[in-house]
């Protein structure tokens, strides 16, 4: 038997009693010079202990070898037994993800034999080729399902480039020949409690009837207090199936506090409530409608309060009958297809005009801006916000930045010859200039920060005001010190003349001021045959008293014949969409604002027959407008917000960028697919 040869210090142990012959050698041939007799004493002694030495090292050696050898033979044995028996489930799989061998773990917990060689897809769906490409020398996990069990697959790369150094068979091995080594952790236990524990967080919830003034304002006090009870029992059924604590605070107020498990049914029947309270019918047929703002996943019972607090302010933003459902960042809307109840009551405008002025009177000077690419409706409004600022002395800018055809008529009223001041319009540039802490920004006609013409304005000032009509969506101004948003109304031009009503005893609009905001009523109205309410009329009567002249008006917002033939071409090229959807392409580049143009087309649509909601996709700027529009049948604002947009249940819009005209048409065309599966959309 060959012997093994030992190196560095374990070589050294082994000799050490070799190297004792020398030295007592050495020593003894020391004696014989001193002493023959001892000399040859010792030097018995000497051979007698080297003789010993030889033997029992030739002995030692022997038997060591074989013991070495015994456990190189079996070490092997031993490893692959020890990762056959591990009890964590463990497999090698190829580059390709197909298994190569697996232990008795993994064989148990898969259910196939331990020569199954296919791929680990067949096994773990979840375990994509896709998956498998992500995995590098770290870990990767997936989650996967079993079996009604829970694992956590944890994947890694073994890399072999180091196998064939100094081998005589092993010297090309590439670079890329790996394997991957996946193990499962059984975390059904841990999911289970996790959910157990989701499941059993508080959830916070507002309940507002949305038009409880308006509804019981002419009915008796007998059926009142019915009708009363009849909501209140319903109410209290819908949520006595979750479990749930509710409180009235005040008569059109409730407080609601449940377990979030409960909170699924309620998302799968999109709140049933909503539907189940708005049959409920009182004075003149007028139905009853709810809000309601959900807040949970915050980090204590009060940051869900204050989440359920801007779910609610956001669903009657938005013109209420809605629910709303705040987790952290994230929103999710449900009863949206709702038309805006009209409120008769003008207490919000009164309140609201009040505070506008007790805000103004404590600034410096008053920034105006609207949304980008203005339109009649914004322009109106920036201007009758600037005579409610010259009303208390203050000195008030517009920002204006894009000039479009529909608004330069307007525009051209406020000259120096007409009084005004040269910088009555101004750009971004000079309105961060002017900008301070003591100004107030006012913001008219959007709410979404990225539609503004300024938005670094906003994140500069620290007043901000916002007025609008349109509905909220997850992008909004915020932290506004004082925010009126009506969604009922059918312009910011109405809710600024009902304001400018009550900023003071009288506030004096010259013609071309009650012009421009008569302007922003029509257009947005669509000469009145559009979300016309009462208050709307009750808003004309009050410009008309301040001197508007309707032909005069009428010749301010006529086109030229450019503008005229690219909306009519605009029609002419249209297509039709699941026999209800009109959707154009406005590819003309030879008007000055294509937009407008674009929404005008919009409103051409929807005259003829069949066509339930009309589009208009328009590139402008490096973007893709889109202007929507519907009758009473199609809330394209559902569409718009898919696509990043928002707006009204019959005018709505959006903006995309780094998108082209066929990418954005084919967005919209699968967006309302699927809101039609959805069953979102009937048509």
């Amino acid at each position: 038997m060959e012997t093994l040869q030992f190196n560095g210090k374990l070589k050294r142990y082994f000799q050490a009693p070799l190297y004792m012959i020398f030295v007592f050698l050495a020593g003894d041939i020391g004696l014989l010079f001193y002493n023959i007799r001892i000399g040859a004493v010792t030097g018995v002694f000497v051979l007698l202990y080297a003789a010993i030495v030889l033997v029992l090292y030739r002995v030692i050696m022997v038997r060591l070898n074989e013991e070495i050898i015994h456990f190189a033979t079996h070490y092997g044995t031993v490893q692959k037994e020890l990762l056959d028996k591990f009890q964590i489930p463990y497999a090698l799989l190829d580059a390709g993800g197909k298994i190569l061998w697996m232990n008795e773990e993994f064989a148990g917990v898969s259910g196939k034999d331990k020569h199954y060689q296919k791929s680990i897809s067949t096994v773990f769906r979840e375990i994509t080729k896709e998956s498998l490409t992500k995995v590098q020398q770290d870990s990767f996990n997936v989650q996967v399902e079993l079996n009604d069990r829970v694992y956590q697959a944890s994947m890694q790369k073994l890399y072999f480039t180091e196998m064939g150094e100094g081998s005589q068979i092993l010297t090309t091995l590439d670079k890329e020949n790996t394997l991957i080594a996946l193990l499962l952790f059984d975390e059904t236990e841990l999911v289970k409690a996790r959910r157990e524990n989701s499941d059993q967080q508080m959830v916070t919830a507002l309940l507002y009837i949305d038009n409880y003034d308006e509804a019981f304002d002419s009915v008796e006090e007998v059926k009142r207090s019915f009708v009363t009870a009849m909501i209140d029992r319903k109410i209290g059924k819908y949520f006595r199936d979750a479990d749930a604590l509710v409180r009235k605070l005040e008569k059109d107020k409730y407080f609601i506090v449940f377990q979030r498990k409960y909170l699924a049914a309620m998302e799968e029947n999109r709140f049933s409530i909503l539907e189940e309270i708005k049959s409920t019918k009182v004075h003149n047929d007028m139905p009853v409608t709810l809000s309601i703002g959900i807040g949970l996943s915050g980090n204590s019972y009060n940051q869900n309060a204050e989440y359920a607090r801007a779910a609610i302010d956001i669903a009657l933003g938005r013109g209420g009958s809605q629910a709303v459902i705040k987790e952290k960042d994230n929103l999710s809307y449900y009863g949206v297809r709702g038309k805006e109840i009209e409120k008769n009551t003008r207490v919000k405008a009164r309140v609201k005009a009040q505070a506008l002025r007790e805000m103004m009177e404590s600034r410096d000077n008053v920034i105006i801006m609207g949304h980008s690419i203005g339109d009649a409706d914004s322009f109106g409004a920036s201007v009758g916000v600037y005579c409610a600022a010259r009303e208390l002395g203050k000195p008030a800018q517009i920002v204006l930045n894009t000039v479009t055809s529909s608004v330069r008529p307007l525009m051209e009223c406020f000259s120096e010859e007409q009084g005004y001041p040269e910088d009555m319009f101004i750009d971004s540039d000079e309105a961060i200039d002017r900008c301070s802490n003591r100004t107030l920004v006012m913001v008219v006609d959007t709410n979404r920060p990225s539609y503004t013409d300024c938005p670094d304005l906003l994140k500069k000032s620290r007043s901000v005001v916002v007025f609008d009509h349109h509905r909220q969506g997850n992008e909004v101004i915020e932290n506004p010190i004082l925010s009126y948003i009506e969604p009922y109304a059918s312009s910011t031009c109405e809710m600024v003349a009902e304001v400018l009503q009550y900023f003071s005893e009288k506030v004096h609009l010259k013609p071309q001021e009650a012009d421009s905001l008569y302007a922003g009523i029509l257009i947005d109205t669509n000469n009145f045959m559009r979300k016309t309410g009462v208050r709307t009329f009750e808003a004309a009567a009050y410009l008309r008293r301040c001197g508007v002249e309707v032909t005069r008006v009428r010749k301010l917002l006529r086109e030229d014949m450019s503008a005229y033939k690219a909306r009519a071409e605009i029609v002419r090229h249209a297509q039709v969409y699941r026999g209800a959807f009109a959707i154009a392409v406005s590819e003309e580049s030879n008007v000055e604002s294509p937009t407008v143009v674009g929404a005008q087309a919009a409103n051409e649509l929807l005259n003829i027959v069949g066509i339930k909601a009309s589009f208009v996709l328009t590139e402008y700027q490096n973007k893709v407008y889109i202007s929507s529009r519907s009758i009473d049948e199609i809330d394209v604002q559902l569409i718009m917000e898919r696509l990043g947009g928002g707006g009204h249940l019959n005018v709505a819009g959006a903006q995309i960028e780094n998108s082209s005209l066929a990418e954005v048409k084919r967005k919209l065309q699968d967006t309302i697919d699927i809101l039609i599966d959805e069953g979102e959309i009937k048509i």
